[in-house]
C-alpha cells in the first residue's frame, strides 16, 4: 500500500508569535521553523504502518517556499520514502491545497492519505475534510487511534462526548490527533540517509491547479491584555461582582 503524507513548515510551537508591526500577519523573518507537530504524528503513524508490512512506499509531501524542503528532509529522516515540494511563494489556502493535494493523488495513487488534524499556525481544520469531499472518499477525523484489516481501517475517533469508533474502506483520507502516538526523533545516521532519498520539486501550473487567494487578510492584532485576577472574602461579594461587574448574571 503506497500512503502519501501532507505536511506543513510552521513556526515552531516553542517560539513566541509576534505581529508585525504593520498588522499584516505574524513576524516569520528569523523565526525558528519546523514541522507542523500534528503532522509528525500523522509521518510517524505512516512509518508504523511500514514497519507492520501495511505500506511499502510513504510520500511525504509539502507546499510552500524553497524552505520547505528543510521539512521534508526530516520527514526523510523519520522514515518517509520520498518527497515531493509544491514550491510556490504564494500564501496557499486550504481549499488550494486540497486541490493541489487531489491532483498528486491522482498523479501518485496512494490508497490512504494521512494528515494532521489541523495547522498550528492557522488552525483551519479543513484541509483533510475537503479533500475527502473532492476525491470522494471515505474520511476519519481526529484520529486517535488506528487498526488496518485488509482493506478495512477500524479508527477510534476524539468527539466532545468522549470516544466514537468507526470502520472506513479504503482509499480513505485520515486526520489524526495528538494521542495516536508519539513521534520519534530522526537519528543522525537516518538524516544522512535522507540528504539522498529522492525529493521532486514541482509548481502548481505543473499539476494544472489555480491557487489565487480567495480570502483577504484585514488585520492581524495581538489578543487584549488579560486582567489579573482578585481573590473575594465571600460568596456573597462573589456574586456581587459577577451581576454587577462582569454583568453574567442578572
Amino acid at each position: 500500500m503506497k500512503v502519501m503524507v501532507p505536511i506543513k513548515r510552521v513556526i515552531d510551537y516553542n517560539v513566541n508569535i509576534r505581529v508585525k508591526t504593520d498588522g499584516s500577519g505574524v513576524e516569520t523573518a528569523n523565526v525558528k521553523m519546523s514541522m507542523n507537530p500534528f503532522d509528525e504524528i500523522a509521518v510517524e503513524q505512516a512509518i508504523r504502518l511500514k514497519e507492520a508490512g501495511q505500506a511499502d512506499d510513504i510520500i511525504a509531501v509539502s507546499i510552500g517556499v524553497a524552505k520547505c524542503q528543510e521539512t521534508l528532509r526530516t520527514a526523510l529522516a523519520m522514515g518517509a520514502d520520498r518527497a515531493i515540494l509544491v514550491q510556490t511563494e504564494t500564501p496557499t489556502e486550504p481549499l488550494a491545497v486540497a486541490k493541489l493535494l487531489k491532483a498528486l493523488v491522482a498523479q501518485e495513487q496512494p490508497q490512504l492519505v494521512i494528515l494532521g488534524k489541523q495547522a498550528i499556525d492557522d488552525d483551519c481544520n479543513q484541509t483533510g475534510q475537503m479533500l475527502a469531499a473532492l476525491l470522494g472518499w471515505a474520511q476519519g477525523t481526529f484520529i486517535s487511534a488506528l487498526n488496518l484489516e485488509g482493506e478495512t481501517l477500524d479508527i477510534t475517533r476524539e468527539i466532545d462526548g468522549g470516544l466514537e469508533r468507526r470502520r472506513l474502506p479504503l482509499p480513505a483520507v485520515l486526520t489524526v490527533d495528538l494521542r495516536l502516538n508519539d513521534p520519534r526523533y530522526a537519528s543522525l545516521p537516518n538524516i544522512m540517509k535522507a540528504k539522498r532519498k529522492p525529493l521532486t520539486t514541482l509548481t502548481p501550473d505543473d499539476l494544472g491547479v489555480d491557487i489565487s487567494p480567495r480570502l483577504t487578510t484585514l488585520k492581524v492584532a495581538e489578543p487584549p491584555q488579560r486582567q489579573a485576577g482578585i481573590k473575594v472574602s465571600s460568596v456573597a461579594e462573589l456574586v456581587d461582582k459577577l451581576r454587577n461587574e462582569a454583568k453574567v448574571i442578572s
